[in-house]
């Protein structure tokens, strides 16, 4: 609810195809039948999108809309939420800003670092608040095994291993506009991995070292694979393979693999199943033997954890945790191993985030 927790929010809908189905289908009904949002208009350029709008939230036709200057003039809102392609983030931004809503994005932040620092310095500059969907790192396994982590009980964490394959080398096949890309996996889908990797070190990343590339049957105009080499603040150390044109899915979506090698044990998540192995734990033939960490209970994850923590944020509560200004670092890990993959070269992250911040 509002301040005066006399209404819900009312939110303005912008993208309902692709990841917007999902949004107007699966993710905002919950909290629309909790009574904490009212969506009072959707946007989308394709109006062949605008039926699951209308079908899954229950808008009428009329206030479902091609443009989304008349979306936002017919419709005073509180917050807009945004599920386009990154490159349009900061132009809807800017419009939602104008009518001083604010703004609940999918990832990343946007489609170049220095638009993502102008996007945070414009919405603070605004005194508004946005939050970016880092869903994943909020999954069930996830947070598990970052609460395992946390537990202490394993020692120090030496290094993170990091896993996403999926086999999606065909045209169109991971969504037509990836396949356009200078850098789909990186921008698409190492956003939300290299997220999990800075979230379980405990730690900002201090520097990046990464190759990317497209094999010769990945169907993209840019890098659809790639290794990135990382170095916490606190003397983690993290190795991220990643894949999108892979003969098989071994670990895709919702499927990821982590390795955390700690000083008394090796804990694993692999296909959401977590694994502790400990010396004291030896099978026939010294082969390890895991002890099953359960998974956390709880009804939602991903994105249902992030809007409830943004719409707590709105009420008066803490910061959410994927603040637009916090996320920002996050979004140069990414963009920094773009550039260290370009220049075959370490970067240091802080210093990349400097200049795109000095160019605003």
């Amino acid at each position: 609810m509002t301040a005066e927790a006399t209404r819900p929010y009312r939110v303005i809908q912008v993208g309902t195809g692709g990841m917007g189905m999902a949004w107007c289908r699966h993710i905002l009904p919950p909290f629309v039948a909790d009574g904490r949002i009212e969506v009072v208009a959707a946007v989308d350029v394709n109006a062949d999108a605008l039926p699951h709008a209308t079908e899954g939230l229950g808008l009428e036709p009329e206030r479902c809309y091609t443009d989304l200057a008349a979306a936002l003039a017919n419709h005073p809102a509180d917050i807009c939420t945004i599920v386009v392609p990154p490159a349009f983030h900061e132009t809807v931004v800017d419009a939602a800003l104008e009518h001083g809503m604010h703004i609940f994005s999918e990832k990343p932040i946007a489609d170049t670092l220095e638009a993502s620092a102008r996007i945070a310095a414009k919405v603070q500059a605004a005194g508004r608040k946005m939050s970016v969907t880092m869903s994943h790192r909020f999954d069930q396994d996830k947070t598990t095994l970052r609460e395992e982590l946390a537990s202490g009980r394993n020692g120090t964490l030496d290094y993170l291993v990091g896993r996403f394959t999926s086999a999606n080398r065909r045209l169109n096949s991971w969504g037509a506009f990836r396949h356009q890309m200078a850098d789909p996996l990186m921008i698409e889908g190492a956003i939300h991995h290299l997220d999990i990797l800075v979230d379980l070190a405990g730690a900002r990343c201090a520097t990046v070292s990464a190759l990317t590339w497209n094999p010769a049957w990945g169907e993209y105009k840019g890098d659809s694979e790639g290794m990135v080499l990382m170095e916490f603040e606190n003397g983690v150390r993290a190795l991220y393979e990643g894949a999108k044109a892979t003969a098989v899915g071994l670990n895709g979506w919702g499927q990821e693999y982590v390795r955390a090698e700690c000083e008394n044990a090796t804990v694993i998540m692999d296909r959401r199943r977590i694994q502790r192995y400990t010396p004291d734990n030896v099978g026939a033939d010294w082969v390890p033997v895991g002890e099953e960490v359960p998974l956390l209970d709880g009804e939602r994850w991903g994105h249902f954890t992030l809007l409830e923590d943004f719409l707590a944020w709105l009420d008066g509560g803490p910061v959410a945790p994927t603040a637009v200004d916090e996320n920002l670092h996050s979004t140069a890990v990414m963009f920094a191993a773009i550039e260290s993959s370009r220049r075959h070269q370490t970067v240091d992250v802080a210093e990349f985030l400097e200049q795109a911040r000095a160019a605003v």
